[in-house]
């Protein structure tokens, strides 16, 4: 049974919570708090698996509290309960990177209260379930994705023949989702401006929430980073991220790739779809691309991964203990498609190292 702390200054939100949580087999509501201030002794009362917290709070708002939380408790996973605005969106990523785990949208134009707590509970029992399983004994995270313990997987990945000329990377893939935005801004952070190629990103998230994500990390790493606006042209030294609610497809255009927005049907469930943009690079880039595969729920990627595989190019998978969620490189490294598993604070290394194949010193810019 996983526990749960909500944490809510509205008694109609707390109770939305408890309403969407509360026929959820393998939850249990334990408490509510009405700030930040009194979460902190609620936690060290109740010792909750999981907590979900509100952003705007007297006394103590959501990000002060996770903060202080992480002061004393830090592998608590911690769901922010967040606005589909510009100002909820750039507080839910301040939240984020004081240390919050992940984050739930409030339900909008909804006509209900039964809409809105279906809304709640389709989006949040299934964050509260996987951040929760990963604090129980090993055992149980190999039951939820259904597979013994794995054997080391660098070994049993098939070795796939590149096509790319002299091996060389034409363009780095980048698949995320619970987890990601804190794992996408250390991955950049360990990068420098003149990266010789491009970088597509797919994260999972919500319209605004793309945009202003991509802003701060413009503003915080070396690179130049944007949300991905249809027929931009691909640019060395530039990260592009698929906006909320459309899938990023990379195509050819005479001597140049362009990104091409689609409002296709979500696959597995998002929109936008890692499967979707690694698909269309692998149709484009074949054994030149070089994908990465970080934390997140789902399986999301593991059918584009395949593809790019059988195109020759490589994938690396982010390893279970520095992810959030073994859930999307966890299905990769399963399905025997990573060549390389590798910790969050090795990856950037790595792919330095592997741009330079191919590239000498003069032409690496």
């Amino acid at each position: 049974m996983i526990s749960v702390l909500v944490v809510d200054d509205s008694v109609v939100v707390r109770k939305l919570i408890v309403d969407a949580l509360g026929g959820s087999p393998g939850i249990e509501v334990v408490g509510t708090a009405a700030n930040g201030l009194l979460a902190q002794a609620k936690i060290d009362q109740l010792k909750p698996d999981v907590v979900t917290m509100d952003i705007e709070m007297p006394k103590m708002n959501g990000i002060e509290a996770v903060r202080e939380l992480r002061k004393r408790h830090p592998r608590l996973p911690v769901i922010m309960f967040s606005t589909l605005s510009a100002a909820g969106a750039s507080a839910t990523l301040e939240a984020l990177a004081a240390g919050a785990t992940d984050y739930v949208t409030k339900p909008s134009n909804v006509g209900s209260i039964a809409e809105s707590v279906a809304a709640v509970r389709t989006q949040m029992v299934p964050k509260i379930k996987a951040l929760g399983q990963r604090l129980l004994p090993p055992a149980k995270p190999a039951a939820l994705y259904k597979r013994p313990v794995p054997p080391p997987p660098v070994k049993s990945a098939p070795q796939v023949a590149r096509r790319g000329p002299q091996g060389r990377v034409d363009l780095i893939a980048v698949g995320c989702s619970t987890g990601g935005p804190d794992a996408l801004t250390k991955v950049l952070l360990g990068l420098t401006s003149d990266l010789p190629v491009p970088m597509v990103v797919t994260q999972h998230m919500p319209p605004v929430f793309t945009r202003m994500f991509a802003e701060r990390l413009d503003r915080s790493t070396s690179l130049s980073v944007v949300e991905a606006g249809d027929g931009m042209e691909l640019a060395n030294g530039t990260v592009y991220i698929a906006p909320g609610d459309k899938h990023l497809v990379v195509h050819r255009r005479g001597t140049s790739v362009v990104i091409q927005l689609s409002g296709a049907p979500p696959e597995n469930s998002c929109r936008p779809a890692v499967d979707v943009m690694f698909r269309s690079v692998a149709q484009v880039y074949g054994g030149s691309a070089y994908a990465v595969v970080l934390t997140g729920m789902g399986a999301d990627g593991r059918g584009g991964a395949k593809v790019l595989r059988d195109a020759g190019a490589e994938v690396l998978a982010q390893d279970e203990a520095s992810s959030v969620v073994w859930g999307m490189p966890g299905a990769v490294v399963q399905a025997g498609l990573a060549g390389e598993v590798l910790p969050l604070d090795r990856i950037a290394g790595a792919l330095t190292a592997r741009l330079k194949v191919g590239r000498s010193a003069a032409v690496a810019r």
